[in-house]
């Protein structure tokens, strides 16, 4: 049975853009064979007309049959739009997306949300008084190696979970330079940084596993530990600007889990976050689940995003060996490049309606809070 595809409309697919999450994931996402048969493009939306038109011929899309919009208001009162996919900086979300929620719109915003809890709220109350259904970017839950750490955790076959630690690093490869494009990094009222987006992710997906850290067991520790950030011009390879960073690049993190069938009372979270390298050799993410009688190993040498190769394994208690444990990307997944297969799982879970395979705006909310109460703790 045919199935017509979602009009679908773009925000932030830009042609000038340093970084454009929505050309490396969500076009080539949407454009899949997959993707196509649930999604087709019909909109984008830049700061101007302009610049709409210049992203459609860029990423050479049709001009007969995508519209371009300067407007979040006029792309909302288009009634040939059905959803609205947001990927701008996060500082423009709230403001991009509002519009299109008060319509009634299906919408996907990226992770962070927005850049306050309040805006979060907002959103929140606008969706559900419109009807709108909402889901938010925090694609790494489904992952295909979150999700075989998850299945073993869950299985019993290790006895219950004792704690978990995580290691994590991201940002950028020089430790205290940033491009112009990615300036906001350093700036905690956009709400766009490694923290946020980085240690966010992260914590987001170990938790969707282990379960959510209880309030008032966290304890959390940041620090701003290079202040002083120089600022790149990428074209002529010179630095044009040094600013003062508020954004902590170091953060860690303890808590209490929840008691649970595969969690133990009083099971321990800890996590670290530093925005810099590790030191050589060691990868840029590693997981450990302590159980009962064996533990749980995720590796990504390459990123804590995981769309690069990772390894899971097992050591058992008893025999004390170790096993490795496969596991693999969906034939749809593997349509696409590696930074696109968590969203096209999730944009396509989304427009199926399946709850199960996407993040909705409630759920992130109450991720959204609990960053922002640990980025408050963190700096008290």
């Amino acid at each position: 049975m045919s199935v017509t595809p979602i009009r679908t409309a773009l925000i932030g697919l830009s042609a000038s853009a340093i970084t454009s999450w929505a050309a490396d994931a969500h076009l080539p996402a949407i454009q899949s064979p997959s993707g196509q048969a649930l999604l087709q493009i019909t909109a984008l939306c830049n700061s101007s007309v302009a610049a709409a038109e210049s992203a459609i011929r860029n990423y050479h899309l049709d001009p007969a049959t995508v519209k371009a919009y300067g407007s979040p208001d006029d792309l909302a009162a288009d009634p040939t739009v059905d959803l609205v996919i947001c990927t701008t900086c996060v500082d423009k979300h709230y403001e991009t997306v509002l519009a299109s929620l008060r319509a009634g719109k299906s919408v996907y915003i990226e992770w962070p949300i927005t850049s306050s809890v309040a805006e979060v709220e907002e959103l929140l109350s606008v969706a559900r008084a419109s009807g709108a259904s909402v889901a938010a970017g925090l694609q790494a839950r489904f992952a295909p190696a979150v999700l075989k750490v998850k299945e073993i955790l869950r299985s019993g076959q290790l006895g219950r979970l004792l704690s978990t630690e995580v290691r994590g690093f991201g940002g950028r490869k020089a430790r205290d330079v940033l491009p112009i494009g990615l300036k906001y990094f350093a700036q905690k009222e956009v709400g766009g940084n490694p923290i946020t987006i980085g240690f966010g992710h992260m914590i987001d997906y170990v938790q969707s596993v282990v379960g959510d850290v209880i309030p008032g067991t966290d304890q959390v520790h940041t620090q701003i530990q290079r202040p002083r950030i120089r600022i790149l011009d990428p074209q002529t390879g010179t630095i044009v600007e040094t600013m003062d960073s508020d954004v902590p690049d170091l953060l860690s993190l303890h808590g209490s889990l929840t008691e649970s069938p595969y969690t133990v009372p009083g099971a321990s979270l800890m996590a670290y976050f530093a925005r810099s390298q590790p030191y050589p050799g060691d990868p840029l993410l590693s997981w450990t689940l302590n159980c009962e009688s064996g533990t749980i190993r995720l590796v990504a040498p390459a990123g804590i995003a995981l769309h690069d190769p990772s390894t899971i394994s097992i050591h058992h208690h008893a025999t004390d060996t170790v096993e490795e444990i496969q596991w693999t990307w969906s034939k749809e997944q593997r349509e696409v490049p590696a930074k696109a297969r968590s969203v096209q799982r999730g944009l396509i879970n989304f427009a199926a309606r399946n709850p199960e395979g996407y993040v909705s705006l409630e759920d992130a909310a109450v991720r959204a809070r609990q960053m922002a109460r640990w980025l408050d703790a963190g700096t008290q």
